[in-house]
């Protein structure tokens, strides 16, 4: 990859980030194509992190009885965790997983 190629998309990448939009309106709204730019935004990613890539697992813990009465958490990787999860609830999950 070229250093000045890189170097547009971590700008972007940041501004998108600042701006608070989904991927798919950031892109549409920059005329960006949607694909190019998940593309860099996980090379990017990997390319920051200190780790290897991750495997597409995650460890899970069990919880007390009284932490598993507020519901279901996902803790997404960056140190988002999406809280108060039910059975009431759980389509939330998709939808904001799908904005991601």
């Amino acid at each position: 990859m070229t250093r000045e190629r890189e170097q547009l998309w971590q700008q972007l990448i940041t501004e998108w980030q600042a701006s608070g939009l989904s991927g798919k309106a950031y892109c549409k709204q920059r005329s960006l194509t949607y694909c190019r730019f998940v593309y860099w935004r996980k090379k990017l990613a990997s390319v920051a992190s200190d780790g290897p890539a991750p495997s597409g697992f995650a460890r899970a813990a069990s919880v007390s009885r009284l932490e598993a009465v507020d519901g279901l958490t996902v803790s997404l990787p960056g140190g988002v965790s999406i809280t108060g999860l039910h059975a009431g609830n759980i389509e939330l999950l998709g939808a904001i997983l799908r904005q991601l």
